[in-house]
């Protein structure tokens, strides 16, 4: 059974939409079916081209479908990323994220497994502190709350981050590569969790969370 995962970010000058495609790969290699897509940009034009890293990125990502609440309904598992601001999710992913009420009264968000990702130019420049946030969000849902952990080498290397992966988009940290990579993996920890849950086979059709003896 394929899960179904829904990728929706917020990215400005392209940090966070880097970490969206990285964990939409890692979904994918479990066979994952997967929906990457972005939220509205509420920013005015005139404010977007005082930043030319902004209007470049806006304008490559003009080709990526918008987000809706259906794709809510129709996944079977989320992962939303945004950049810190000031320790909390960007206005354009909360702005989102607030017409899910609908789905939220009628239990369509519950039991389903959430994860988060985020960047910041500074490792404590709120990082955490966002992912965090949007933890209280999954919490009013009901939803399966699925953090990196310790769970895998890519995630010390990327700097230790338990919650979800978070991006240092200062230059001078060097942790780019390995943090795409702790984005990868955090995309198949989620999908192969939510296999699991729906009493699925991965991508190698194992069933998911059983021992070798077990699929012998």
């Amino acid at each position: 059974m394929a899960a179904k995962v829904a990728i929706i970010y917020y990215s400005a000058t392209g940090s966070v939409h880097a970490l969206a495609e990285a964990i939409a790969e890692g979904a994918a290699s479990t066979g994952a079916e997967v929906r990457l897509r972005r939220v509205a940009e509420l920013a005015p034009d005139s404010a977007i081209d005082q930043n030319p890293q902004w209007r470049r990125h806006a304008d490559a990502a003009a080709s990526i479908t918008e987000a809706s609440v259906e794709d809510l309904a129709w996944a079977d598992a989320f992962a939303f990323g945004t950049p810190t601001r000031f320790g909390g999710p960007a206005a354009q992913l909360k702005q989102f994220i607030d017409q899910a009420g609908g789905l939220w009264r009628e239990g369509r968000l519950a039991d389903k497994p959430v994860t988060a990702f985020t960047s910041a130019f500074n490792r404590h420049g709120g990082n955490e502190a966002t992912i965090l946030s949007l933890g209280n969000v999954f919490y009013h849902w009901g939803a399966l709350i699925v953090p990196t952990g310790f769970t895998d080498p890519a995630v010390a290397a990327a700097g230790g981050n338990p919650y979800g992966t978070s991006l240092v988009t200062d230059p001078s940290a060097g942790e780019g590569a390995a943090t795409l990579e702790a984005a990868r993996y955090q995309g198949r920890r989620l999908a192969q969790i939510t296999i699991r849950l729906l009493g699925g086979a991965d991508a190698r059709g194992v069933l998911v969370g059983t021992t070798s003896r077990e699929t012998s």
